[in-house]
């Protein structure tokens, strides 16, 4: 086997990167700070409106030489191109993977097949500016002519969590009439909650799904229908308030969706890269089509940035490659995202979805099983909430999980000096990370206090804090539609990315599928008294009978 063939893990630049690993083993980041004063200017990348700090990561000049070698290697540039030519990077699917098409906001001819797509691109999102113009302008009314108070988005996924972040991202932007609604969970309880508090008179549906065969978006879209019903609609008045956006026309169609309310979406987009398409038309009827097309002029910014700058000044290759170091190298088997702004607190959630249903893969994109660890497990939440409950984990639990930090400069609602202390809050937790507290600097601290040696020899080793724990900080001006689309974009190209290098299929997801097949099944089994026993597993088995006899034999 030549070299150029050779499986990852026995290239020379990833067999660089374990024996360089052992050196930095004996490394302290306090160390490196003290010994280089510039480091956070030769570790600091902008783009699209926002700052990156990876000066607090465990890494060298050498370090970063050595990643970008293994991405080279891996063919990351030639890669980047291929997704925004269109090649069909989705290989298990043969489909290309062309969500940054959506906001293509320069002339370029875009192909799928020999056939320009940009122009129905264009034509939706002209599509959807008049129809987000007909509801905000109450030119668009319910059946008794009254203006639409409520949208009531149904889906799930992508079809839910991306729109759901962005709403909430940028809620200081809302158009103040109109009320958003989320409805993605097949626990019943979900849409029961959201439908006591609307009026159907008033209330516009949007049902989200690109196949048009979801359960938990058909079941909680025929309950919303139901509900209409009942309440005063008509199957002559669902044109009035029901529109869906799906690949699958015909289906949403024969469900009772009039065709001129249906919006397409495409097979090259896959669910968690939709929210630029009308996936986001919750987001674009609460913030208006200006500041949708703001978000994408955002997202449009990051995707010429990753395309063209050279991959050591290029935002999502840096923090890919730091995310590959960590997960490969130091054995991280999870990453903290960190939003320190109230109206970005859904972005843990939607990058949980963006990465493990990306690059949650255990074979290359040939089939071979993997010698590596691939995604990480993402988690999260609001800063400061998490400083005060696991936090305590990044700072002295045994477990490395590198952790974004990320935080505007300034806030929407200056309150006294809140967004000063929330902004001390996030350096502080960077800052301890890195440095940590030594048991000499824990002892001083208790002398200081006046305890005695015996308590201060009891207390000090457990205010020892190790320190050298990695972090990326975020910044931006503030959180308006265009940085907001440049973040989400950034972290679709950092998934990407490492995709590339562990040579996974980033945009299929059959584990996913695997759980609705056997769904169907089990449902059958649930429901039907009749259905033929087909014996699984003694786990299942029991436990379909237990709902059995709690449900169908009435107790």
């Amino acid at each position: 086997m030549t070299e150029a063939a050779a499986p990852l893990t026995r290239t020379t630049e990833w067999q660089a990167l374990a024996d360089h690993q052992q050196t930095m083993k004996a490394v302290h980041m306090r160390d490196l700070f003290d010994r280089d004063p510039q480091r956070f200017e030769r570790y600091f990348a902008e783009a699209a409106g926002l700052s990156l700090d990876y000066s607090k990561n465990l890494i060298t000049d050498d370090t970063l030489s050595h990643l970008m070698a293994l991405a080279r290697r891996c063919g990351l540039p030639a890669k980047i191109e291929a997704m925004f030519r269109g090649d069909p990077i989705n290989n298990s699917e043969n489909r290309p993977a062309l969500h940054t098409a959506l906001r293509n906001l320069s002339a370029e001819a875009i192909e799928v097949d020999g056939r320009d797509i940009m122009p129905e691109v264009r034509s939706t999102l002209a599509r959807m500016e008049e129809f987000v113009w007909r509801v905000r302008s109450t030119q668009w009314r319910g059946f008794t002519n009254k203006p639409f108070t409520d949208v009531v988005s149904i889906g799930i996924g992508g079809s839910f969590l991306g729109p759901k972040l962005v709403s909430a991202s940028l809620k200081p932007y809302w158009h103040g009439r109109l009320n958003c609604h989320y409805v993605a969970n097949i626990d019943g309880s979900h849409i029961t909650e959201v439908l006591r508090h609307i009026n159907p008179e008033t209330t516009l549906f949007l049902i989200q799904s690109k196949s048009f065969r979801t359960q938990e978006t058909l079941e909680n879209t025929r309950v919303a229908r139901e509900w209409f019903l009942h309440n005063g609609g008509s199957e002559e008045r669902i044109g009035k308030h029901f529109v869906a956006v799906t690949a699958n026309t015909p289906e949403a169609v024969r469900f009772g969706i009039a065709e001129e309310n249906i919006f397409p979406m495409w097979d090259w987009v896959g669910g968690r890269y939709s929210l630029w398409s009308a996936i986001g038309l919750p987001t674009a009827l609460t913030i208006g089509m200006d500041n949708f097309r703001a978000l994408l002029s955002g997202a449009h910014a990051m995707d010429k940035h990753f395309r063209t700058a050279p991959l050591e000044q290029n935002l999502p290759v840096l923090m890919a490659l730091l995310g590959v170091w960590y997960g490969n190298f130091w054995g991280a088997d999870a990453h903290a995202i960190l939003p320190y702004d109230h109206y970005l607190r859904g972005l843990p959630a939607h990058l949980q979805q963006l990465d493990m249903e990306s690059n949650g893969k255990c074979v290359t994109r040939d089939g071979t099983p993997v010698d590596y660890e691939t995604g990480p497990i993402i988690w999260g939440g609001a800063g400061a909430n998490g400083q005060h409950a696991y936090h305590q984990l990044l700072h002295q639990g045994t477990r490395l999980s590198p952790a974004d930090f990320i935080i505007p400069l300034h806030t929407h609602n200056p309150v006294a000096d809140h967004h000063a202390i929330l902004f001390a809050n996030c350096l502080s937790q960077t800052q301890a990370l890195m440095r940590g507290k030594t048991e000499a600097e824990a002892v001083r601290e208790l002398e200081a206090e006046g305890l005695d040696q015996a308590a201060i020899k009891q207390l000090a080793p457990h205010k020892v804090i190790p320190g050298n724990k990695p972090s990326n900080t975020l910044l931006f001006e503030r959180a308006t539609p265009r940085t907001v689309g440049a973040l989400i974009a950034l972290y679709e190209h950092k998934t990407y990315a490492q995709g590339v290098i562990w040579d996974v299929d980033s945009f299929d997801q059959w584990g996913v599928e695997l759980g609705k097949q056997l769904g169907k099944d089990i449902l059958t089994r649930l429901l039907d008294s009749n259905s033929a026993e087909v014996s699984t597993d003694s786990s299942t088995d029991g436990l379909i009978q237990l709902f059995r006899n709690h449900h169908l034999n009435g107790f």
